[in-house]
């Protein structure tokens, strides 16, 4: 069966200071990217999308997509403000993009199987790509509902050290079947305790081993096409109420098509540890994590 990975990759990273997506994290000089298409590989995955923004396609071509071409398909899509559907034009002054589900919708044409999205700056472990592979191979596509799954992180291991983390904390019944997810922005340890706060004073404690999405979803390819009608929707109802910052994010599609009862959620429970650049101040850690897996033998000195 044919299974492609998309990788969201054309955000720059505001918070860390610059294209951290080619900021190298293991031996051979070998970058985040590198290891998500390993293991995507290695877990029966045939196709790799890489989403980047149309001037970094010869820096991505270079760090990553020419290596990596020689072992699995790539393709290349450009998330761009102009790239909306017939009748919509960018709103003057507008230079933020337009959010993740906007950027599967510009995957139309592309991507026509079954797939699994995730970011270019976290690293979520060999299980997680096995598991969503198996989900593919076993689940049965056709009917009036949509099917897909998500990779659920338990919460205590995707936290940082370094500062706050936004998750997208999950409601799940006693058959793993997501309810919901709720955009928490501002999450750490305090006092020993995994807490969140919305105001900078107030903390809410947290369950550890809560579900956590870390923007790892497997979709059926007929989802771009429903992208399309809520992007268009989005765009005549949300965007003019603030034309130049509001966004249209997967998690949101996610829980509109829950709410309207389109969809079901399989949450794919992994105990893979996170880990990721969000902060300058993460990097060491990352390359000790990675060098601790490529010392145990899980991956090779040299990847490609």
């Amino acid at each position: 069966m044919d299974k492609t990975l998309v990788i969201l990759a054309a955000g720059m990273g505001s918070r860390y200071g610059g294209l951290k997506q080619i900021d190298p994290v293991g031996p051979d000089n070998s970058i985040i990217i590198d290891y998500s298409v390993y293991d995507a590989l290695k877990s029966g995955f045939n196709k790799v999308v890489f989403i980047i923004k149309k001037e970094n396609e010869q820096l991505f071509r270079e760090v990553i997509g020419d290596k990596v071409s020689k072992h699995i398909k790539v393709e290349y899509v450009f998330q761009s403000l102009d790239k909306l559907p017939e009748g919509f034009t960018v709103p003057e002054e507008r230079v933020k993009p337009w959010g993740t589900a906007h950027a599967i919708y510009c995957c139309k044409g592309v991507v026509n199987e079954p797939f699994a999205v995730i970011n270019s700056d976290d690293f979520y472990g060999r299980g997680a790509y096995d598991t969503v592979s198996k989900w593919i191979e076993s689940t049965d596509f056709s009917g009036d509902t949509y099917k897909f799954a998500m990779a659920g992180y338990l919460l205590k291991n995707t936290l940082t050290d370094n500062g706050t983390v936004s998750r997208g904390v999950c409601e799940v019944d006693e058959n793993n079947q997501l309810i919901d997810v709720i955009e928490r922005t501002k999450i750490q340890r305090v006092d020993g305790k995994i807490s969140y706060t919305e105001d900078g004073e107030t903390w809410n404690e947290l369950p550890e081993d809560a579900y956590a999405s870390m923007n790892f979803w497997c979709y059926p390819p007929e989802i771009i096409d429903e992208i399309e009608s809520y992007l268009i929707k989005f765009l005549k109802e949300e965007v003019p109420q603030n034309p130049l910052k509001s966004e249209f994010f997967l998690p949101f599609l996610v829980r509109d098509l829950l709410k309207e009862k389109k969809c079901k959620v399989d949450v794919l429970e992994t105990k893979d540890r996170w880990f990721g650049v969000t902060y300058k101040e993460d990097k060491p850690d990352v390359v000790k994590s990675v060098q601790d897996l490529v010392d145990s033998g899980v991956y090779p000195e040299k990847l490609w």
